[in-house]
Parts: C-alpha cells; sequence; structure tokens
C-alpha cells in the first residue's frame, strides 16, 4: 500500500473525489437545512452512508462492465464531456433540491440525489481505480468526510484558486485518456503504442487545463465588457 503507484492513483481518486463532490455537498446542505441542529447532523451522516454504500456498489458494477470491448473507449469519452463540464463556469446542478421535512425525508433526499449526480464521480473513480477496490473503498473514505464537514471550505477554495478547478479538469482528462487507451479492442487497434499511451493522456490534461483558463479569461471580458456597457 505504500508502492508509489498505489499512491498516485489514491491521490487520483481523493482529488476526483472532491472536484466531482461540490453538488453532492450542496445537496446535502439543502436536504437538512429545515430540519433542528441535532438532527442536521444525523441526516448528513445517516445520509452520507446510505449513499456510500450505493456508490461502492455502483463502482464494482461499473468497474465489471469496463472489461466489455469499446466501453473504456465510451467511457473515456463521457469523462472528457464531464471534465468540460467541470471547467465551465457557473454550474447550476443542484439548486432545485427541496429541503427534507423530516429526518427520514432527509436522509432519503440525500441517498437519491447522490445515486442520480454520482454517474461522474462513479466513472471518474472507477477508471483511476484499474479494478482496485481497495483503492475506491480507501478513497471514499478519505474524501467523503471532506466533502460532508468540510464542504464550506472545499467551496471557498474553488472560488478564490479557479485553477484548482482546472486541475482537476486536467485530471479527469488524463483519466479520460488512459482509460480509452487501456481498451483492449483500442489498444489491438493501435498496436500497443507506448508513445500514444504516454502523449494522448498527457494532452488531454493539457488541453483540459487551457480550456479551463481560456473559458473562464472569456468569461471575464465578457462580465466587463457588459459592465461596460451598462456604464454607457
Amino acid at each position: 500500500m505504500l508502492d508509489a503507484e498505489f499512491l498516485a492513483r489514491l491521490g487520483t481518486i481523493v482529488l476526483i473525489d472532491l472536484m466531482l463532490a461540490g453538488d453532492n455537498a450542496l445537496v446535502i446542505a439543502l436536504a437538512v437545512r429545515s430540519l433542528p441542529r441535532r438532527q442536521q447532523l444525523y441526516g448528513r451522516i445517516f445520509g452520507t452512508m446510505g449513499a456510500v454504500v450505493l456508490r461502492i456498489a455502483l463502482i464494482t458494477i461499473t468497474t465489471f462492465l469496463l472489461s466489455v470491448p469499446f466501453l473504456k473507449l465510451v467511457g473515456g469519452l463521457l469523462l472528457i464531456w464531464i471534465a468540460v463540464k467541470l471547467v465551465r463556469p457557473d454550474s447550476e446542478e443542484g439548486k432545485d433540491v427541496k429541503p427534507g421535512t423530516s429526518l427520514r425525508s432527509a436522509i432519503w433526499i440525500i441517498i437519491v440525489a447522490d445515486l442520480v449526480m454520482s454517474l461522474d464521480n462513479v466513472l471518474g473513480v472507477a477508471a483511476a481505480a484499474h479494478g482496485d477496490m481497495t483503492l475506491v473503498v480507501i478513497g471514499i473514505a478519505i474524501s467523503i468526510p471532506i466533502v460532508v464537514w468540510g464542504s464550506g471550505f472545499l467551496a471557498r477554495l474553488m472560488a478564490r484558486f479557479v485553477w484548482f478547478i482546472w486541475l482537476g479538469g486536467a485530471v479527469l482528462g488524463y483519466v479520460a485518456g488512459d482509460m480509452a487507451l487501456s481498451d483492449e479492442a483500442v489498444n489491438r487497434w493501435i498496436g500497443g503504442s507506448a508513445a500514444l499511451h504516454r502523449v494522448v493522456p498527457l494532452a488531454l490534461a493539457l488541453l483540459l487545463f487551457a480550456l479551463g483558463w481560456w473559458l473562464a479569461r472569456h468569461r471575464r471580458g465578457g462580465v466587463h465588457g457588459n459592465a461596460a456597457v451598462v456604464r454607457d
């Protein structure tokens, strides 16, 4: 477990969990906001426990399905789309979640919403783990408490250091490229080229980081332009 590759993959899983669980943390906060303070804590704990169990089950199923030819290629393309969504400013997910009226309803809302919203997280973690469920369990065990109790700090961190979001997109881009090229059918098609296995994931990582920077710069330019129009 102290192997360098194991630790690198563990770090990747934790980062993916943190980057893609922001909306899940928002759902948790919204679902319990109408409960008494003590029940809010119970709602966060038990709702998150149920969501974690379901997520591990989904990752296990996804890992098995990724052994089917060309599904890793499809999964890699889907991860690229998820990475583009991540680095795009102003995500609106999670805004319409209604608060729970009781502890039981809040727990149910958290579990169901996490199940619906966790496709990106499940796919990213399954791709980074390469079938190692020990990595999956440890990674989720580290990241989930941070998301549940540190979601406010995480949101401030992302707002203050926008490059942190671009870094998450870059990591997803790298994992997507590695996942697509590890598909047996694709590997046979490219002749097992070691150069492509090194270059493609790195190129996708740099592309996603650059895309995040460009979108943020373009948005700032648009905001300043609109402000100038208003002043006129």
